[in-house]
């Protein structure tokens, strides 16, 4: 199983209209080689060189097995949306206080539908996922301030 984006290489700086310092929209995102037995695609945005600790961009599940791309500024059919750090049920950009930050987009094979509320938090979303986990693939993105 695959993620990329045409936007970007993975490890290389997102542009900057994916950021708070442009549009603030998702970056396009394909899926491939995603497994057979997955019932369900999961996707989580994470900074773990956020001051407080990781944070998290944007937490999904219940996306479609069938699904091949996430176009700009989307969100796929019948997802579920659940709350980032922010509080949002939202993409959160990219918006360093300072340096160089990591921005790991984590795609997850499921082998269920996740029973989750849209107000659930990425804890909850761990602890449900957890054991259901088929396959995951990461794709890094850069984005830094001076």
């Amino acid at each position: 199983m695959e993620i990329k984006s045409p936007a970007f290489l993975n490890n290389q700086y997102l542009p900057i209209n994916y950021t708070c310092d442009g549009e603030g929209v998702n970056p396009p995102l394909e899926f491939l080689d995603v497994p057979k037995e997955a019932k369900s695609l999961a996707l989580v945005i994470s900074d773990p060189d956020a001051p407080g600790g990781t944070w998290y961009h944007w937490v999904m599940w219940n996306i479609s097995p069938e699904t091949k791309s996430i176009a700009e500024n989307s969100i796929p059919a019948k997802a579920v949306v659940g709350q980032g750090s922010d509080g949002q049920n939202q993409y959160g950009p990219a918006c360093p206080p300072f340096g160089i930050h990591h921005y790991i987009f984590t795609l997850y094979a499921l082998g269920v539908n996740l029973d989750l509320e849209q107000q659930s938090t990425i804890k909850e979303f761990e602890i449900e996922a957890q054991s259901h986990i088929l396959y995951k693939a990461e794709l890094t993105g850069l984005y830094g301030k001076f």
